[in-house]
């Protein structure tokens, strides 16, 4: 569409009365402009005019511009509203859809209102163009699109940029995490080793002196608000010395170990027997009364008996002398009193010929009741 004043195109009029103007200086990031028109006139003195601030791109047709954008990123287009085929507004709607960061402008030489509603509610246009324009308002008009275009990328590339950082932080926090939960995981699981090395007995992996005497007195504060019979006993290993003299240190050693094996298979689930000393072994069996301990005390002793121990070629056969100090539901008991209550007991298997079992009370009960086995 052309408009001729005095033989040459108004167009052509405004943009020579802006030639004497001081050119503005080309904007630090070039947008890419895409210019839609079917006259050739009007692209070439658009291009000569932008050129110097904006990269421009012309098209003639509707189906040109698309295949510009099939083609690369178009940061503003403006079109014409009057094409043959597809108007400027459908062309616009088509920008909005394909490439939604195009800034979008629309120029128009009849100013209908269906058509501006169309082009706002369709389009999503920036601004209108009117035909014809003067030159200084219509870069104008694309400097503050730039502007908006520009603005509108910095943000998005700043919000992109904070989220990058935010991942990365998140990674770091997650990695971190992940070292933190690894070494607690590992602390605990070497303090769980230091407090399991600290209660056990190394060379029989039972509970060691520190870790039955705690039990033993835990179970006896439990006694004190829970009446029952609780029942401790001593086991010493006879004639040991010989067993070390002979087979000297590591035969003797091999002999605890097999014994340890012994004493845990003759045990009930509620019992807990430990080493709290070269030979000797101190065993706990709550809810025990005088029958109780024997039956176990025999359980036990039997078992050692019948069993054989194995260093090298040899076959070693020991026997236990067992003391069991009872308190019956009721009786008052403290660790000192049954403890020597029970190393009495073992001493007096001992000395009635070793390989046998000794129980005692901790207050008198009926002569049938106090029990000696051999």
């Amino acid at each position: 569409m052309e408009w001729a004043v005095g033989g040459e195109s108004r167009i052509e009029v405004n943009l020579r009365a802006c030639t004497h103007r001081r050119d503005l200086p080309v904007t630090p990031m070039t947008c890419s402009l895409l210019i839609v028109d079917d006259e050739p006139q009007v692209l070439r003195i658009l291009a000569d005019l932008l050129s110097k601030e904006f990269e421009v791109i012309t098209a003639s047709t509707a189906e040109s511009a698309k295949e510009v954008f099939a083609r690369r990123d178009v940061d503003l287009i403006l079109a014409d509203q009057v094409m043959p085929g597809m108007s400027g507004v459908q062309l616009l709607e088509w920008v909005r859809q394909k490439s939604p960061g195009t800034i979008r402008l629309l120029m128009t030489g009849v100013a209908r209102f269906e058509d501006a509603v169309e082009a706002i509610n369709c389009g999503q246009v920036y601004r209108f163009v009117f035909k014809p324009w003067r030159a200084d308002e219509l870069q104008q008009i694309l400097r503050s699109a730039a502007r908006s275009f520009l603005l509108e990328r910095s943000h998005e590339q700043l919000h992109e940029e904070l989220r990058r950082l935010n991942l990365e932080l998140e990674e770091r926090v997650r990695k971190r995490t992940q070292e933190l939960e690894d070494t607690n995981h590992q602390l605990q699981q070497k303090n769980w080793m230091l407090e399991k090395l600290a209660l056990t007995d190394p060379l029989t992996g039972l509970p060691n002196r520190r870790a039955i005497e705690h039990l033993v007195r835990t179970e006896l504060r439990r006694r004190a608000r829970y009446p029952s019979p609780l029942a401790l006993g001593l086991i010493d290993v006879d004639n040991f010395k010989e067993v070390n003299s002979r087979y000297l240190l590591p035969g003797g050693d091999q002999v605890l170990i097999g014994l340890a094996r012994s004493f845990v298979s003759s045990l009930r689930t509620v019992d807990t027997i430990g080493r709290i000393g070269g030979e000797e072994f101190l065993l706990l069996a709550p809810e025990t009364n005088l029958e109780g301990a024997a039956t176990l005390g025999e359980r036990i002793r039997s078992a050692v008996e019948t069993s054989e121990y194995h260093y090298k070629d040899a076959k070693i056969h020991v026997t236990v002398s067992i003391g069991f100090a009872v308190a019956l539901a009721g009786a008052p008991a403290d660790f000192d009193t049954i403890k020597h209550a029970a190393s009495a007991a073992m001493d007096e298997a001992k000395n009635k010929g070793r390989n046998r079992c000794v129980i005692r009370p901790m207050c008198e009960p009926p002569p049938h009741l106090q029990v000696v086995s051999s």
